[in-house]
């Protein structure tokens, strides 16, 4: 019981409410998210749709070679990402092993809050955590992007197809397997966005909880009343 006292005596209240706020945002825009665009398409819906168009079409070429090379640059997006996120989750952990000067620098900040080193260890290590997380999701969509150049390689020869219905299936099943990628990669990028509010917390818990509602706005504007998304509604 000490011990739990001790953790939960660490942060003010405001702290603990700034970071329950973060994370419960972050979670419950992201099921929401996937219930609403069961509704009213977002973005990642709609050009689930496409991929699924992209790989009827597939089954109906004589040459994939176009569409594997297709899904493997798609893939090049993530390897970037998940390259980057692993300097960055350097970086961080090299400000953990140099906390001291690291605090003096971010209280030189204007409105920055002036905090104990160890609440300011905690800082990093939750910005920490969301780049850990970014990084699974990028690395796991970088090998769903891999099972799908799979998936359309083992496709049959076009004219082999026993008829339509076989043709949808392998459409659907290798359009979801792509999309499946997509959505992981869709997730890291939310991370890094997420990333963004996080910092906020190094100047107070307010601007750290407004950041956090910002980012969601941000993200909900973007996933479903963006212009590209108008255009992609287009047949």
């Amino acid at each position: 019981m000490n011990a739990l006292q001790t953790i939960v005596t660490v942060l003010p209240w405001v702290d603990w409410l700034a970071v329950a706020l973060f994370f419960g945002g972050w979670l419950a825009y992201a099921k929401w998210a996937r219930h609403r665009a069961e509704r009213f398409p977002s973005v990642l819906a709609t050009t689930n749709r496409e991929r699924m168009r992209w790989m009827l079409q597939t089954s109906r070429r004589e040459n994939r070679m176009l569409d594997g090379l297709v899904v493997q640059n798609l893939s090049g997006s993530p390897s970037f990402f998940a390259s980057t996120t692993i300097l960055i989750i350097g970086g961080l952990l090299a400000v953990l092993s140099t906390t001291e000067r690291a605090s003096e620098i971010v209280r030189e900040i204007p409105f920055a809050a002036r905090t104990s080193l160890l609440v300011f260890d905690l800082k990093v290590v939750l910005l920490t955590a969301v780049f850990v997380f970014a990084f699974f999701r990028f690395t796991w969509s970088l090998r769903q992007y891999s099972f799908g150049v799979l998936v359309v390689a083992a496709a049959p020869a076009h004219d082999a197809w026993p008829d339509e219905a076989a043709r949808q299936a392998f459409a659907d099943r290798a359009g979801r397997v792509v999309g499946l990628a997509a959505e992981a990669f869709n997730d890291g990028l939310r991370a890094y966005y997420m990333s963004f509010a996080a910092l906020a917390w190094f100047l107070s818990p307010w601007a750290y909880m407004a950041a956090t509602a910002g980012v969601i706005w941000v993200l909900y504007r973007r996933e479903f009343h963006s212009e590209v998304l108008a255009v992609l509604r287009q047949d």
